[in-house]
């Protein structure tokens, strides 16, 4: 690994010890990518859900396979100079052996960090025993330090997304052990009230990641920062987004044989200059 990439991974962990809270979006290809770092953000995510929809696929488990999810995540390291963290699901694998190993293949491509879920994708047992949860956090852990980079690994508690009947308390129990296994950050997707995110965050002494825009008024980045989150994501709210805007064009045409949208579209030369090959 260069001394760029060494100083990139390096910006990225510090970014996690600075004061405040800093918010770090979820392109969907290097286009978008290029225009976040343009608008002055300091680091990005890649998103499963991205991935996946744009290769017309669902956001399901490993319904994207490891090296097509790592291609995708070169693509973005590869776009900007910023430091990327990479959603690494549920690590392509159950094992603690085939979570390092995905680890590892995610610093090899220049990933600053990564997070490492614990959903299985099996309804029938959705989340792993904690006790092979917190070894592949472990497994994860040493790989990393194996290989002496400082990569910022961020265990995820699915407690929520999968319904759990005591999400919250379960996704705490989960985290401490994921913290106390060697995770420096922690993420239990899906928090909206502001009483639950600061138990959250009054639980463990590593910097805590919230996914940002849920609940009926979601939580500002000024309140989430008076919480005590440290990092703020957008998972796949950016390309739902996007996604949403192209439907909505072109059910326009399709349904009236108008073209309103075009007036608040941005100009051609909007996107020609921003990717402009000697623009840094």
């Amino acid at each position: 690994m260069s001394d760029a990439e060494i100083d990139r991974l390096a910006a990225f962990a510090a970014l996690h010890e600075g004061p405040g809270a800093f918010l770090i979006p979820n392109p969907y290809d290097a286009g978008s990518a290029k225009l976040l770092a343009q608008m002055g953000y300091k680091a990005l995510a890649t998103s499963s859900a991205a991935a996946a929809f744009g290769l017309g696929r669902q956001d399901a488990a490993w319904a994207v396979d490891r090296d097509t999810m790592l291609d995708h995540a070169k693509s973005i390291v590869e776009a900007t100079p910023l430091p990327v963290s990479a959603d690494l699901e549920s690590g392509f694998g159950d094992l603690p052996e085939e979570v390092a190993r995905t680890v590892s293949e995610a610093i090899a491509i220049g990933c600053a960090g990564g997070s490492i879920e614990d959903a299985t994708g099996v309804p029938e047992s959705p989340l792993y025993d904690l006790d092979l949860g917190t070894a592949r956090i472990r497994a994860a852990r040493d790989a990393i330090d194996d290989l002496g980079v400082p990569f910022v690994l961020t265990a995820r508690a699915e407690t929520f997304l999968v319904r759990h009947p005591d999400a919250l308390d379960e996704g705490i129990r989960r985290i401490r052990a994921y913290s106390a296994a060697g995770a420096d950050c922690v993420y239990i997707p899906g928090l909206s009230r502001a009483d639950d995110i600061r138990r959250v965050v009054d639980s463990v002494s590593v910097p805590v990641n919230v996914l940002a825009g849920f609940g009926t008024t979601p939580l500002t980045v000024a309140e989430l920062a008076d919480l005590g989150v440290k990092r703020i994501s957008l998972g796949s709210h950016l390309v739902r987004h996007a996604l949403t805007a192209f439907m909505t064009a072109s059910r326009e045409v399709l349904d009236k044989g108008t073209f309103s949208f075009v007036a608040d579209t941005e100009p051609f030369a909007t996107f020609h200059e921003a990717f402009r090959p000697d623009r840094a």
